[in-house]
């Protein structure tokens, strides 16, 4: 074959891998060029790239121009620096999973996500302000002995130096904020196998306490303490509760309407999928005990503080779900693999 045929038959999935190249090894370059249709797939990589180094054989063996050999060595070197690079650290790629897949991952959910803030949201609003007005009602939502206990943990006089516990040191505390916000996220999560209306009951009762509570403590005067408690940690750990609930009700529909898939097929993707969000809301609930334990706790910090700090964790938990991950090229795998969002 002449060179000019075999140049001009070949051109394009030279121009198609290069262009690959160019994303998987420099994001930067993968920002700056949106990704189109048509573009060279990460699983058909490797037969192109066994296809180039053929094509450069070939391109040798011939006798072909050193311009068309030194492209064809140059995208073959670069292709092997790419498909045979050393796997990340293990640490890379835990930050890459919070900082990049999992804020995509949540966003892949928007529609059950929607759900299960609204069924949470929907609740806890009506809750505190219906307990504004009939202020029996909390003992409809709560025994008298639980009433009783929070008005004493938000008691204004008695919160000048803790705020939400009258004994326990802080990582006593700690341990004691993880074992119960990470077993609402799970159970959240887990319920959803019971075709979702746990997850749903799981998040109308969460929703109900929580706006009962607030709304008590608010109507006898007791709000100022209980807002500056939960001001801090409030933003991961409600968020983390959506998140479970919308991994919870993504299972449910994998069980309850799957689809064209087998339902073993759509409860075990969605099994998969609801396991990754478990991951992000562990972290996002560990960090949450953690404000609440050795920040949210301390009375002689001013409100305007903690209302600061509160307003700021609530700005980048939303902006981090929002915009993480966007416009750039998943960290590689062990075999030099990805994808792209």
């Amino acid at each position: 074959m002449r060179q000019e045929a075999f140049v001009a038959r070949h051109r394009e999935e030279w121009d198609a891998f290069e262009t690959w190249l160019t994303r998987r090894g420099s994001p930067r370059e993968a920002r700056k060029h949106p990704v189109v249709s048509g573009e060279l797939r990460d699983e058909d990589v490797p037969a192109r790239y066994r296809r180039l180094c053929q094509q450069l054989a070939l391109a040798r063996s011939r006798g072909y121009s050193p311009r068309v050999v030194e492209r064809l060595q140059v995208l073959t070197q670069r292709g092997h620096a790419v498909l045979y690079r050393a796997p990340p650290a293990a640490w890379h790629r835990a930050l890459w999973f919070l900082l990049a897949d999992f804020p995509r991952l949540v966003r892949a959910q928007r529609g059950c996500l929607l759900a299960a803030c609204l069924l949470f949201v929907v609740p806890l609003v009506a809750s505190f302000v219906a307990v504004q007005q009939m202020p029996e009602l909390i003992y409809s939502i709560m025994a008298p002995e639980q009433v009783s206990e929070f008005e004493q943990m938000y008691d204004p006089a008695a919160t000048q130096h803790r705020i939400g516990r009258d004994s326990g040191s802080d990582f006593m505390m700690f341990g004691h904020y993880i074992m119960n916000n990470i077993s609402i996220g799970l159970r959240t999560f887990a319920s959803g196998l019971l075709a979702g209306i746990g997850t749903v009951v799981v998040l109308l009762i969460n929703g109900v306490m929580i706006g009962g509570t607030a709304g008590h403590l608010q109507a006898i005067g007791h709000g100022d303490p209980f807002w500056r408690f939960v001001a801090g940690h409030s933003a991961p750990e409600l968020t983390a509760i959506v998140i479970a609930g919308a991994a919870g009700l993504q299972l449910g529909l994998a069980l309850v309407a799957p689809g064209r898939r087998r339902r073993v097929d759509a409860l075990i993707e969605a099994g998969r999928v609801g396991a990754r969000l478990c991951l992000g809301v562990f972290v996002m609930l560990l960090f949450a005990a953690f404000v609440e334990a050795f920040w949210s706790s301390i009375g002689w910090i001013p409100a305007l503080v903690k209302y600061g700090v509160g307003a700021l964790l609530w700005t980048l938990t939303l902006a981090w779900l929002t915009f993480g991950g966007r416009g750039i090229v998943d960290a590689p795998d062990a075999s030099g693999g990805g994808g792209r969002r």
